[in-house]
């Protein structure tokens, strides 16, 4: 038999993950600031951590400091002070009414408040603020402190965050207030840097975001909004994930964050990207900053040159580097869109195609078991993907291999699990095709019927035999109970593949597909989507299908 497949994941490359994850759309917080206070003894046992660059990263940022044009920079401090006050004044009159603003805002204690900061920025990596709203205001009910969450296991964690994706983050939460509790006498890092240097999955970003929001310390922030509002503020086009770029957009937050209300410039900095200054048709009529922004600027220029009434000696200013091509300009081999006006700013990056993976999968029932049908689920292990999630058994096969070799491969598979099986009753179902956020997985769906075997009442740790009620119930992550943890919602899929034996008909998201291999029946031309199974079938208070898992 098969032990329990659970172990402890590299706690190093998950916080490497995290910071690589961290997200594009962040919160705000409340007006109310905390006052920068003295280290607490736990704090003043923390080493001070330095992001100082060492080596080629210190030649590269003075590189960059000296080929950098004043064009896309702040020209003296009474354009930095401008830019605050319009920036603060505007975020004190529009900015959302959000759970974790109040929360912050009526919070004295310290502690507490960066708990709860952290908890609202783990939770918006990667994720819309309208879905995060629910999560965290159950999350703070259940553990309102960083004791309440140690104490907490990892199964209760998992059920709360049922539907987040990117499951990893409820377990690094509860990791780094275990860390919190248990080594640093239960008081938080006080720093950035030592946020940074001591609690698991968080990244420069997280560890700025406390620091300047819970303690008041001026340490500016970069995420996904802030991004697109420096290079627009000041018409950087050049790929802004190159390392150059990165490091300048950071210099800039630095320079920019006010040191009186530094957690409200960043929270209004990200606010105005989320709401103003967005992706796609930013209302830069509304914009408080639009005086400053050389992107509107340049939206001028070329529209006057368009119409040939551009002086020649207009006072528009450009950039113009002293040598070759600035590092900060979009490359001549992607010239000025007319049509996307402001949103030339910031350029995409080009994204590397997600690899691709396959996996047997199968649906393994006992029909006659002792009151009702039985399927069996086991548990991912508590790293990589899909950690510590319950699924139907399955192995990793080569996509070049035969249906023969896939077969043998899951049936020593199940085996481990559950004893010796008949192999004449392995039945391929047809695929399911997901894609995560950096893997294309092809699940090849088989099932296994005992009609006759000997029950199976034994199984290791983590395996459960679930009837197909107990199945079902667990797809709402509400009414979740104790004794079935997590479930990943490809789960679901494949089971109403299993039931239904064919696709469905409905058209959705492009993240999940499935596909039947039949003989009886020829599949579709565009393979159809798995919502399409399960989601008639799903209350409306289930976790979402969109959620991009991990």
């Amino acid at each position: 038999m098969k032990k329990s497949r659970a172990a402890v994941g590299n706690r190093s490359g998950r916080r490497k993950q995290a910071s690589s994850q961290e997200g594009k759309e962040k919160c705000a917080f409340g007006s109310s600031q905390a006052k920068p206070s003295a280290p607490s003894a736990c704090a003043g046992t923390i080493p001070e951590f330095s992001e100082t660059p060492a080596g080629p990263a210190r030649q590269q940022k003075a590189l960059l400091q000296a080929s950098v044009s004043s064009y896309h920079l702040f020209r003296d401090v009474a354009e930095v002070t401008a830019l605050q006050e319009s920036l603060l004044d505007w975020y004190d009159r529009k900015k959302r009414d959000l759970p974790w603003r109040r929360l912050v805002e009526g919070e004295v204690d310290l502690d507490r408040r960066a708990y709860a900061v952290w908890v609202a920025e783990v939770m918006l990596q990667q994720t819309q603020v309208a879905t995060v709203i629910n999560y965290y205001t159950r999350w703070m009910q259940k553990w309102p402190t960083l004791q309440d969450l140690a104490s907490a296991s990892l199964e209760e964690v998992n059920q709360l965050w049922a539907g987040l994706g990117y499951y990893s983050r409820g377990r690094w939460l509860q990791e780094g207030a275990r860390k919190v509790v248990e080594e640093l006498g239960g008081h938080m890092p006080r720093t950035a840097e030592t946020l940074q240097q001591f609690l698991p999955g968080v990244g420069r970003y997280t560890a700025g975001a406390i620091a300047s929001i819970a303690f008041g310390q001026a340490a500016g922030v970069v995420d996904g909004n802030v991004i697109r509002v420096l290079c627009r503020v000041r018409a950087i086009g050049a790929d802004s994930s190159s390392t150059l770029v990165s490091q300048h957009l950071w210099s800039l937050a630095q320079q920019l964050v006010d040191p009186a209300r530094p957690g409200d410039f960043n929270q209004a900095a990200m606010e105005l990207g989320a709401i103003v200054c967005t992706p796609k048709r930013p209302l830069c009529s509304h914009c408080p900053v639009q005086n400053l922004c050389r992107a509107r600027q340049r939206v001028e220029r070329e529209q006057l040159s368009a119409s040939q009434s551009l002086p020649g000696n207009c006072d528009v200013e450009e950039c113009a580097p002293n040598t070759g091509q600035c590092p900060l300009c979009a490359p001549p081999t992607e010239p000025w869109d007319q049509t996307l006006g402001v949103t030339n700013f910031p350029r995409k990056a080009s994204r590397k195609p997600p690899r691709e993976e396959c996996s047997a999968i199968c649906v393994l029932e006992q029909p006659k078991a002792l009151g009702g049908a039985h399927i069996l689920l086991v548990q991912r292990p508590n790293s990589g993907l899909l950690a510590g999630l319950w699924e139907f058994p399955s192995v990793s096969v080569n996509a070049e291999a035969s249906g023969q070799h896939q077969r043998a491969a899951l049936l020593q598979e199940l085996q481990s699990w559950v004893g010796p099986l008949p192999d004449t009753r392995l039945q391929h179902l047809g695929q399911v095709v997901h894609t995560f956020s950096h893997i294309k997985m092809t699940y090849q769906v088989y099932s296994l019927a005992l009609e006759e075997h000997t029950p199976v009442t034994i199984v290791p740790p983590a395996a459960r035999w679930l009837t197909r009620e107990d199945f079902h119930t667990a797809a709402v992550s509400t009414a979740m109970k104790k004794a079935l943890p997590l479930l990943s919602s490809l789960c679901f899929f494949v089971f109403r593949m299993y039931e239904g034996q064919q696709p469905g008909t409905c058209k959705g998201s492009k993240r999940s597909q499935v596909a039947t291999l039949s003989k009886r029946k020829k599949p579709s031309p565009g393979q159809q989507v798995l919502e399409s199974f399960f989601w008639p079938h799903v209350p409306t208070d289930a976790p979402s299908l969109n959620t991009a898992a991990q």
